[in-house]
């Protein structure tokens, strides 16, 4: 069984109250040293096991948003949901799961990140249970919003566990089979969806989608409670979870996320709700100076700022923020043409990203042995491959036969599992690169964060640029030509932010570059 862990011989304190690294304070234009790390006293093997034990989580976490999609129209039509409904069910989820994610990443950084594990996995198994006999739409959609605090609980811990398992090289091996996994599991969770329904049929098939869940989340408690260690820190001080702080960060969260969670592009949208982003300024700019103050009074704040002024850090998180900006919307866009413009089975329709979750899986794990020794270049070449991608598909839907479009589609996916790949896994391992380790919790979460509201948003302008397309043409030309530009519509917001990524990757490789090549530059070299 999973023990309370001893800090490293000779240290004197616990992991979690490690002294803080220089270079968390650095500006990212110079670190003299690298940030303090600490090593869980396990063996090699001990260490990779509680490693694949959280991953495993990640992933069962990550396909359960994917493989939702697919089922909205049969949740739709066998529980009379409305489309407000359909839309909340999904984004629902994302919204609790990004207002839980800081806290419980700064709670797993001060406490037990094995038990926050633990009690996010059970809630987890228990919603799916709710969600899976949900007899309306209103109950299938509470089950949702707690399942989105579940995931918020356990996932934190896992990168932050994956901080304090592993140093160095071993570290970024780490995080390319982690991007491996969720590059996979993000692929193929529309195929699973699409299979479930297949296998219960049109009414029950979607309830399997959450029934899958409840043996792989025991299963992995039972892997939890056996394998993952203790690093709780044995300390008197109380828990420092800066209320005012968390407060204005769930009123800065819901205001930025509300808007476009309620986007559809539909004629009767509410235009009243683009004034919440007004609301999202004050509440952030409020957020910001509390943060500043409370940091100043020697308290522990809820986001740490400092750790913007790392470069590292700060371009990383930008990245992957914009990176799934587009990158779900890609897949959501993409299955919605096939599976209503070329009217494809749902099983059918997720086959074709099963090259992408392949050959991402493939990249992910070169990409992690890459950027030890490449760095950012890695993360460029597979935006390039991404921005491929997403070209060839619009050109695919507007010019091959519908017959042949799935498959092309199909082959121009595999192309961009492999310039995914090489920019999940090595952009995560170049973010968290200079973030000490009692702040990876913390860190990752608001890395995380980014993903989940850029999903949102993401989503969203797609979603409403397709639509309004529909609206917009339908009764006036073909509708294989209304798919066609409702389609090409979509992909393109896909495009500008997988550009906005490209431009950011760009930057920093360049800024990392003068930072080698200058004589007078206190930076550890720079790949």
């Amino acid at each position: 069984m999973a023990r309370d862990l001893p800090v490293e011989p000779g240290s004197g304190a616990s992991l979690n109250e490690m002294p803080e690294s220089p270079s968390a304070k650095t500006t990212g234009t110079a670190r003299a040293v690298p940030p303090t790390t600490a090593v869980i006293p396990l063996s090699s093997a001990a260490r990779w096991r509680a490693f694949w034990v959280c991953v495993s989580v990640a992933a069962i976490t990550i396909l359960d948003m994917t493989k939702v999609n697919v089922a909205l129209p049969s949740i739709g039509e066998v529980l009379d949901a409305s489309s407000t409904q359909l839309q909340l069910i999904v984004s629902g989820f994302v919204l609790t799961f990004g207002l839980v994610l800081v806290p419980m990443g700064r709670l797993g950084d001060q406490r037990s990140r094995r038990t926050l594990f633990i009690v996010g996995l059970s809630l987890y198994t228990v919603t799916s249970v709710m969600c899976a006999l949900a007899p309306t739409a209103n109950v299938l959609l509470v089950g949702r919003l707690l399942q989105g605090v579940a995931a918020g609980i356990q996932m934190p811990q896992v990168l932050g566990m994956a901080q304090e398992l592993f140093q160095g090289r071993e570290r970024a091996r780490a995080f390319g089979l982690f991007g491996a996994t969720i590059g996979v599991a993000t692929a193929f969770g529309p195929t699973l969806g699409g299979l479930l329904i297949a296998l219960g049929g049109p009414t029950d098939g979607w309830r399997l989608i959450f029934w899958m869940n409840v043996p792989l989340c025991l299963a992995a408690i039972a892997l939890a409670l056996w394998l993952l260690p203790d690093t709780r820190a044995r300390s008197r001080r109380r828990v420092q979870l800066d209320p005012v702080g968390l407060l204005l960060f769930g009123a800065s969260v819901v205001s930025l996320m509300w808007p476009f969670l309620f986007t559809t592009g539909a004629p009767t949208d509410n235009p009243a709700r683009w004034w919440l982003l007004v609301a999202f300024v004050l509440f952030v700019s409020a957020l910001i100076a509390w943060e500043r103050h409370y940091a100043a009074r020697g308290r522990s704040p809820l986001i740490p700022l400092k750790l913007f002024r790392i470069a590292s850090y700060r371009n990383g998180t930008l990245l992957q923020t914009a990176y799934f900006t587009a990158a779900p919307a890609m897949f959501l866009m993409t299955t919605l043409f096939l599976q209503i413009g070329l009217g494809l089975e749902p099983v059918y329709a997720g086959m074709v990203s099963i090259g992408f979750a392949l050959a991402s899986a493939v990249t992910s794990w070169v990409g992690g042995n890459l950027v030890s020794s490449h760095g950012r270049v890695v993360v460029v070449w597979g935006l390039i491959g991404m921005l491929a991608c997403v070209g060839g598909l619009m050109l695919a839907a507007l010019y091959v036969p519908s017959a042949w479009t799935p498959y092309i589609m199909a082959a121009i996916m595999t192309v961009g599992g492999a310039g995914g790949g090489l920019v999940i896994a090595p952009n995560q391992t170049l973010t968290l690169a200079d973030i000490p380790v009692k702040q990876g919790g913390v860190a990752g979460s608001v890395g995380q964060l980014g993903q989940r509201i850029g999903a949102a948003v993401g989503t969203a302008v797609a979603l409403s640029l397709f639509y309004a397309s529909i609206y917009r043409e339908s009764g006036t030309h073909d509708e294989l030509v209304v798919y066609h530009d409702a389609y090409a519509f979509g992909m393109l917001s896909v495009a500008l932010f997988l550009a906005l990524a490209f431009i950011v990757a760009i930057v920093d490789l360049t800024a990392r570059r003068k930072r080698a090549e200058s004589p007078t530059a206190t930076d550890s070299p720079v790949p």
